[in-house]
This record gives C-alpha cells, sequence and structure tokens, in this order.
C-alpha cells in the first residue's frame, strides 16, 4: 500500500505469513454474513488457480490493530469499519503497525464519497467496500491483487456480462434470464440488454410482448466493421432502459456465425450497456461456447429433478473461461414442487451450497410487461440476490461519517 505512510514507532515485522508462493491474505469483520462471503469468495480464487492463504476471523479494526502489533505481516489485510464511532482514527492507527507494502481493504456499511475518499486518498487504502460483500466482489477487488493481471482488472471496464444456463430444457431459465434484466433495466434504472441466444426457441420477444429482430449476428456478418452504436440499434426498447436483442425463433435454421462474431458483439454491447444479460441454452454451437466463455459470470438454473442434478453436475465441469475467477452462481428453481428432490439432497450430490432458491410458484405470471413488474416478493429478492451475485450494487446513499 504505497501511499500509507511510514509507521510511526513501530518496528515492521521481519516475517510474512504463509508460503511464498502464495498471497497472504488476513481478515477481520465484524459479522457472519462477510465472513462466510470472503472465505467462500476466496476459496473460489484458489480452485480457479488463483492462489491465495486466506485466514478470515471476526473481529473490528481494534483487533486488527492489536493483531498486527504482535503477529507477522500479511500481504493484503480486510479490517472491517463497520459500527466504528471514528473509522478514519482508527485506520490512522492501523497504518502505525503495519508495513507500508501492507494492500489494506476496508469494508464498512456507510455508503459515502467522501468517506471512500479519505479512506483511499488520506489514509491510502487500496479501496473501500460497501457491505454487504458479495461473492462478485470478492473476485473483483482481490483476482487482480493477488495475479497482478491487468487483464483481469479491465474487465471491470465496461457492462458485466451475465450468462444464465438451464441445466435442461424447461427449468425455467428463459424467464429467470427476463426477470433478471426486467429487474437491472426497469427498476434498478440501469442501462441493460437481454441477448436472446437460442436461435431455435428463443422466448424472450414473446414474453415481453416485441417484435424480434435480425438473426443475432446479422448485423455484424453484413458489415464486419460496424459500431457499436449501429449494433445496438437492432436491440428493441421494452421499457425504461431495458432492451432485447433476439431473433424470430426458427426450429430449422442452420445457425452459423464467423469465428469472432460472438466477441465483437459483446464487446460492442458492453460498452453501450451497464449490463448484459445472455439466456444462453447449452447448444453444440460455437458462438454459444464462445458467449460462455467471455461472460464475466456464469448462472446455472435447475429444478429439483434427478435430470436437473446430474446435467448441472456437467455444466459445473466445465473450466471458468479466462474472465470469470469466481465459481457459476447455482440457482435452485421451483424448490418444494411436490415430487421434486429436497434441497438438501441436491446440495449433498453437488458438493456445494445452493446459492439461490426460489420456491415453487405456479402460474404467478406469463407476460413480463403485466407480470415482471408485480411478482411475488420472494421472487424479488431473489432478482436482487442474482443480481448482486453478478455484479449489481445498489445507488449511493447520503450518511455521513461521524
Amino acid at each position: 500500500m504505497s501511499e500509507l505512510a511510514s509507521p510511526r514507532g513501530a518496528v515492521p515485522a521481519p516475517n510474512r505469513l504463509g508460503r511464498p508462493d502464495q498471497l497472504t491474505v488476513l481478515g477481520f469483520v465484524t459479522d457472519a454474513a462477510s465472513e462466510s462471503v470472503l472465505k467462500d469468495g476466496l476459496g473460489d480464487l484458489a480452485q480457479n488457480g488463483i492462489a491465495n492463504s486466506c485466514d478470515i476471523r471476526r473481529g473490528s479494526v481494534k483487533a486488527a490493530i492489536s493483531a498486527m502489533m504482535r503477529m507477522p505481516a500479511p500481504q493484503i489485510l480486510v479490517v472491517d469499519i463497520g459500527g466504528d464511532d471514528r473509522p478514519l482514527q482508527s485506520l490512522a492507527e492501523l497504518c502505525d503497525v503495519i508495513e507500508p507494502s501492507v494492500t489494506v481493504l476496508v469494508l464498512g456499511d456507510i455508503d459515502d464519497v467522501d468517506l471512500y475518499r479519505a479512506i483511499s486518498r488520506r489514509i491510502g487504502a487500496a479501496d473501500y467496500i460497501f457491505k454487504p460483500v458479495t461473492r462478485e466482489m470478492v473476485a473483483r477487488y482481490f483476482a487482480p491483487l493477488i495475479t497482478h493481471d491487468a487483464a483481469i482488472g479491465d474487465q471491470a471496464r465496461g457492462g458485466r456480462v451475465i450468462a444464465i444456463t438451464g441445466a435442461r430444457g424447461g427449468v425455467g431459465a428463459s424467464s429467470i434470464a427476463c426477470a433478471l434484466a426486467w429487474f437491472l433495466g426497469v427498476d434498478a434504472n440501469r442501462h441493460t440488454l437481454l441477448l436472446d441466444a437460442d436461435p431455435f426457441i428463443g422466448v424472450t420477444a414473446d414474453l415481453f410482448g416485441i417484435e424480434a429482430g435480425p438473426a443475432l449476428f446479422d448485423p455484424i456478418a453484413d458489415d464486419p466493421a460496424l459500431g457499436s452504436d449501429a449494433i445496438a440499434e437492432a436491440a428493441k426498447p421494452v421499457r425504461n432502459r431495458l432492451s432485447v436483442l433476439g431473433a424470430v425463433p426458427d426450429p430449422g435454421c442452420n445457425p452459423a456465425a464467423a469465428d469472432g462474431a460472438a466477441r465483437r458483439l459483446i464487446e460492442a454491447m458492453r460498452f453501450r450497456f451497464n449490463f448484459v444479460v445472455v439466456d444462453l441454452p447449452f447448444l453444440p454451437i460455437p458462438s454459444h461456447r464462445e458467449l460462455l466463455e467471455l461472460a464475466h459470470h456464469r448462472v446455472i438454473v435447475l429444478d429439483p429433478s434427478v435430470a436437473g442434478l446430474r446435467d448441472t453436475l456437467r455444466l459445473l465441469a466445465i473450466p471458468n473461461g479466462a474472465g470469470q475467477p469466481q465459481r457459476p452462481t447455482i440457482l435452485l428453481n421451483r424448490e418444494g414442487r411436490p415430487g421434486g428432490l429436497r434441497r438438501k439432497h441436491i446440495e449433498d450430490a453437488l458438493k456445494r451450497k445452493v446459492d439461490i432458491a426460489i420456491p415453487d410458484m405456479p402460474k404467478q405470471f406469463s407476460h413480463a410487461v403485466e407480470g415482471f413488474g408485480a411478482v411475488p416478493r420472494v421472487f424479488g429478492r431473489a432478482m436482487l440476490d442474482l443480481a448482486r451475485e453478478a455484479g449489481f450494487e445498489p445507488g449511493r446513499k447520503t450518511d455521513r461519517a461521524g
């Protein structure tokens, strides 16, 4: 942390935690949720080849100060200023007992621009993260620090690409994709594109009651030098800041796209939209595999069936793309459906927890423009949780630090 002043009257610890081939992360957080997410998120990074040794403990910034006075320094130190009456003074005291080279990430529950500036400029912390913390935040903030890979950091520029894939047909992945896009583009007022990548039986145009456009990659195929503005014109506006790009479904079509067409489409859309939600069935089409690799975050939707569980395991076996430092989100749809598998049995078979579950709600809505704006509260909460998993952060507040 190069901007930190040298410790005043403190003797830097001669050794560091962990092995020299791993980046060491030591964290002190005040709540169980942040502790769990940090452990899970850093574990995701380790499983994807981004080596780190993490030790996340329950404690305040005062506990961090006490620990740093007597133990070897980590390379990354995470501290939580939540509930601290004088957070800037506490952080200044922390600076006195750590080495200037330690990278500090600060968590807090006050979303305030002035506080952020003070923490990043006066204290010299690498960043200030507003709670609640998500696995996506852990990947976004920690992966570039651990790998020193500029390509991972570049993923933060431009919109987020979210691929929604059903474990098999009929599990509700298209409805989830439409509902997530509606939440982001209409409710949250973010520039959002819903990209229907199913050329055979895509349903997003019908769900939103709009006329489908040309085949997905036609604008690029007709003119390889086409700019992002012209490509964006093919998208159909729905409401507020939500647009849809998708073709008329044709079960007899032969979808073929030139090499790199999917990349060019995504690169163009990322700089026109804050979020690109891709309704992406897993089909043996080269452009679909390319879209899957280009996504920043993958979501796998399954139902409580043996077939859904089996195919989810197969999708989880697909390696993450270069820009996907966190594991895919598992969304269990229609939990509690009569005759379906219990959630515990699904989690035991997957050997991991289900991230988001939506209870069985038959016939709650059928048309997005009429129904997605008035979904049951539990469904709306699930969309908020899913959006946060994929990188959405709520708007700014006006609280001031004391």
